[in-house]
């Protein structure tokens, strides 16, 4: 122990018992220890208020220490369309639209209606209703199908006596099939030569217009006698939707050239003639559904 040069009291120092290590030497004051000095009071720090100026020019802190860019305030404008009019069209209120296809033409059609006059509906259309109301009273469907029918034999080619009209008449009509895609047939013409054409003249229209189909060669066929070879053709005439109505006539004949001359099948002056007739179909229930939504 060794007296304080201060005079405030005794102190201990204790040195270790080392001597070739030295280090540093802490000094303990018995006053310190025993009677502590009370902590230093803390002075309280006037704060100032804000200024109640809120136009004030002076900048906050936060504002003055932070390194982000000030925020600028956002500036509504309204939107400006770009119009090619003139001023005196864009203040017009009253605007037409005009709606045209890739040609420039109209594609609407206006169409005013007396009142004694009935619109005209289109049959699949009506058909399609009628098709519905009769699935939504659960009643058995029924279908009226549009058909050509011939008034003539379908197949001629069968009769005994058509060798003899075919050696006659140069051209005979073989056979006829009707079907939803048109009227197929055949031809038979006698093989007096290579080169030869057949075509098949029709009209809708009791001739008052006509169009020709030209028939193709399929096959030769070769009989008992040497000048009854004959080659028979296929022909196909297109019938149009809206043609299939009830009363609606078909009539064609057929023509035949070889040797710069030329043959006709008339069906003996009378043309061949099919006329349109529909016939009833009942729609299985099972199928009833798959119909409804193909229709």
């Amino acid at each position: 122990m060794e007296p304080n040069g201060h005079g405030s009291g005794p102190a201990f120092r204790f040195a270790s018992g080392f001597g070739k290590v030295c280090r540093p030497i802490r000094t303990f004051r018995l006053p310190d220890i025993y009677d502590p000095k009370p902590p230093p009071q803390r002075i309280p720090v006037a704060i100032r208020p804000p200024s109640p100026n809120p136009g004030s020019l002076q900048e906050p802190i936060h504002r003055r220490l932070s390194f982000e860019p000030e925020p600028k305030p956002i500036m509504r404008r309204r939107a400006k369309s770009l119009s090619s009019s003139s001023p005196k069209e864009r203040t017009c209120r009253n605007m037409q639209v005009r709606f045209v296809d890739s040609l420039g033409l109209e594609l609407e059609d206006v169409k005013f209606f007396k009142a004694s006059e009935d619109p005209l509906v289109p049959t699949h259309v009506i058909t399609r209703l009628l098709a519905s109301a009769e699935l939504a009273s659960k009643k058995n469907l029924e279908l009226s199908l549009p058909y050509f029918k011939p008034s003539f034999p379908e197949n001629k080619g069968a009769e005994l006596n058509f060798p003899e009209s075919l050696c006659r008449q140069q051209v005979c009509l073989d056979q006829v099939f009707c079907s939803e895609l048109g009227i197929m047939g055949t031809v038979q013409v006698l093989n007096l030569a290579l080169e030869k054409e057949v075509t098949v003249r029709y009209s809708f229209t009791d001739w008052k217009s006509s169009a020709d189909s030209k028939a193709s060669w399929v096959t030769t066929v070769r009989r008992d006698e040497p000048n009854l070879e004959s080659d028979v053709f296929r022909f196909h005439l297109p019938v149009p939707p809206f043609i299939l109505q009830p009363g609606a006539t078909l009539q064609f004949a057929i023509r035949f050239r070889v040797r710069g001359s030329e043959y006709w099948d008339n069906n003996d002056g009378c043309n061949y003639k099919l006329k349109c007739q529909t016939y009833k179909l009942i729609v299985p229930r099972e199928c009833e559904d798959s119909l409804v939504h193909f229709t």
